[in-house]
């Protein structure tokens, strides 16, 4: 009689690990893929993130089957179909909006998080790299979709942003039209930035994703301290069954538990957002239709863009548009820029940590002040942040190198 073997696999997951080698990817990916044991809750921003872009997907299926991608429509498909003919069209709507601004301030917390702990070090280059590409891709998408409601914010919003493409002094305003398919915002415009919200953006956003996640692999996870220990002998203590010696931990189960806990947390939050207060994602003036012959009296961005904004406002044409283009990419070079060997959290760094806490409270006066008008106190106030923003990142390189070896 045929013994019964407990540890024989299925036919069909051994019919799949035969041409996809699905248990080499599960081991390689998740149960093998090893974690310092010394990280907090704020390495749990990456799984929040994805299942936000998760919930923003879904959420604009379903928005997508009523939505009319037209400017003498969109607007009556959003503010009328969606939110009052649609069963649970409102529901969907919160959700979408919601989640396109906090997904944002969970960006900000786990980009300030790699600065703070040092994870865009040697080696971790292209983890940082493709995760600013990745806030970059995100940022399009979110100035793509606030085209689409059609009210006055998302048409003067348009008109002003891609004005900027004219390059100040340079006048090419055949760019600006080439970008908005005619002279002004028209169905082209909508048209257009339709479709880079809802197909090309959000594949771009997936293959970064995939890049990132890929990029986390290579060199390992950082972790509170800084410490480099070879992650090999700490999980052969750890797979011998001493835990306690090791320290690294698998991904799967015992982080992504965590992870989960973090995501149980937030989306408590989340939901609480979307039922009570989901206003605050959802600007009063663009709940006007768009007029192009009606100019709001301040015309701002979102509040995830009013840092960038207030960069270019205080400054003469083509310098606000150098600053703001400067903005725009200097985080990118932050690996480079930063000449201190140490891989060590900013509150052991010396001068490196009143640089941090000096770039965090400034990019939030910035934003404070992107939302006032440009006028009396909040323009100097708004002229002063922005230079020390650009003397922080001048000065990040002396500091760096002068930064004593731990």
């Amino acid at each position: 009689m045929a013994k019964f073997d407990e540890n024989a696999k299925p036919f069909s997951e051994k019919w799949l690990d035969e041409r996809l080698a699905v248990n080499t990817l599960k081991r390689v990916l998740s149960t093998e893929y090893w974690i310092p044991k010394d990280i907090n809750f704020l390495w749990a921003m990456g799984m929040v993130l994805a299942a936000t872009f998760g919930l923003l997907l879904v959420s604009g299926i379903f928005l997508l089957m009523y939505y009319k991608p037209d400017t003498a429509l969109a607007f009556d498909s959003v503010n009328y179909t969606i939110m009052s003919e649609v069963g649970y069209g409102w529901l969907w709507r919160h959700i979408h909006g919601v989640g396109a601004s906090v997904v944002f301030l969970i960006i900000y917390i786990h980009m300030f998080t790699g600065i703070y702990y040092g994870s865009y070090k040697k080696g971790r280059e292209m983890i940082w790299i493709s995760g600013m590409l990745l806030f970059v891709v995100f940022s399009a998408e979110a100035f793509s979709g606030y085209m689409l409601p059609w009210g006055q914010m998302s048409y003067w919003a348009g008109m002003v942003i891609t004005n900027l493409f004219s390059g100040g002094s340079l006048e090419a305003y055949g760019l600006v039209e080439w970008i908005r398919g005619d002279y002004v915002p028209g169905d082209a415009f909508l048209t257009r930035f339709f479709m880079l919200h809802v197909l090309l953006l959000p594949l771009v956003i997936i293959g970064l994703i995939v890049l990132h996640f890929g990029t986390l692999r290579i060199p390992h996870v950082n972790n509170q301290k800084g410490e480099e220990f070879d992650f090999e002998e700490a999980a052969e203590l750890y797979k011998a069954g001493k835990k306690k010696e090791s320290k690294v931990i698998p991904f799967n189960p015992v982080f992504l538990s965590k992870d989960v806990f973090v995501m149980g947390i937030y989306f408590i939050l989340f939901f609480y957002l979307v039922f009570y207060h989901f206003n605050f994602a959802m600007d009063p003036v663009n709940f006007d239709p768009a007029d192009g012959l009606k100019t709001p009296p301040h015309i701002y961005p979102e509040w995830y863009f009013l840092w960038s904004y207030e960069i270019l406002r205080p400054f003469p044409k083509d310098p606000g548009l150098i600053a703001f283009g400067i903005a725009q990419v200097i985080f990118f070079l932050l690996p480079f820029l930063d000449r201190s060997p140490n891989v060590a959290p900013a509150s052991k760094r010396g001068l490196f940590k009143v640089w941090f806490w000096l770039m965090l409270a400034d990019v939030l006066v910035l934003t404070v002040m992107g939302k006032l008008p440009p006028e009396g106190i909040w323009n100097q106030i708004g002229l002063v942040s922005a230079l020390l923003f650009f003397a922080l990142w001048v000065a990040l390189p002396f500091i760096t190198k002068a930064e004593k070896k731990l």
